[in-house]
C-alpha cells in the first residue's frame, strides 16, 4: 500500500476520526477509517504515534499467586468484560506515574513494585493508532469503588484455576484474554 493522504472527519472529546487514503498495488484507491487520540494528524509520520497514550497494568499479588483482573461495564459492547486495569497517560505524566494513579483510581490498590515494562503495543490496530505500554508489577491493599463516576469497575484477584474457569464462559478484552490464558496454564 502506498500512503496518499489523510482527512480529518470528526473531532470528539477524546478521539478524532480520520479517513486515510492509500493506493493499492493495482492502483486502486483504498479509503480506511481510523480513530486516534491525536487530534492533529496531518502527515503519514504523525500516524506512527511514537509516544504512548495509555498504560495497561499486569499485576499480581505479592505472593505471585493471583492475577488482578477488572470486570468492567464497557459501553461500546453494552456488556461486562474482563480486562486489565488501564488508562490514559495524563500530560506531563510518566507511564509509571500513570500506572500508580490508574491502579489506585480503578481498584484502590497500591502499586508496590514495578518489575518490568512491555514495550509499545496497539490497543486496536484494526482501527486505531493508540499506543500502550504494559507495566508489570505487584500490588497490595483493599479494593474500593472506582473514583470515576462514568466507569463501572469490579476489581478482583483470581487464582490460575479461577482464571481458567472465567476464560471458558466470560467475555474478555483480547490482550487480557491472551495473557490470562498463558498465565493460568498449569
Amino acid at each position: 500500500m502506498k500512503y496518499k493522504s489523510i482527512k480529518k472527519l470528526e473531532q470528539g472529546r477524546f478521539i478524532t476520526r480520520y479517513d486515510l487514503e492509500y493506493e493499492t498495488e493495482d492502483k486502486d484507491q483504498k479509503i480506511y477509517e481510523i480513530i486516534s487520540r491525536n487530534s492533529d494528524i496531518k502527515t503519514e509520520e504523525d500516524l506512527h504515534n511514537k509516544k504512548p497514550d495509555a498504560v495497561v497494568l499486569i499485576i499480581e499479588d505479592e505472593k505471585h499467586e493471583r492475577l488482578l483482573i477488572n470486570k468492567e461495564f464497557r459501553l461500546a459492547v453494552d456488556s461486562w468484560v474482563y480486562n486489565f486495569p488501564a488508562g490514559l497517560i495524563d500530560p506531563g505524566e510518566t507511564a509509571d506515574e500513570a500506572a500508580k494513579r490508574e491502579l489506585w483510581e480503578e481498584t484502590g490498590l497500591e502499586l508496590v513494585t514495578i518489575e518490568d515494562h512491555i514495550g509499545r503495543s496497539y490497543s486496536a490496530v484494526g482501527f486505531s493508532n493508540e499506543v500502550n505500554v504494559c507495566v508489570v508489577g505487584t500490588a497490595r491493599g483493599e479494593f474500593r469503588k472506582s473514583t470515576s463516576n462514568v466507569e463501572e469497575i469490579e476489581p478482583g484477584w483470581y487464582t490460575k484455576e479461577e482464571v481458567r474457569e472465567l476464560l471458558k464462559t466470560m467475555p474478555f478484552a483480547a490482550r487480557t484474554q491472551a495473557y490470562a490464558y498463558l498465565w493460568s496454564r498449569k
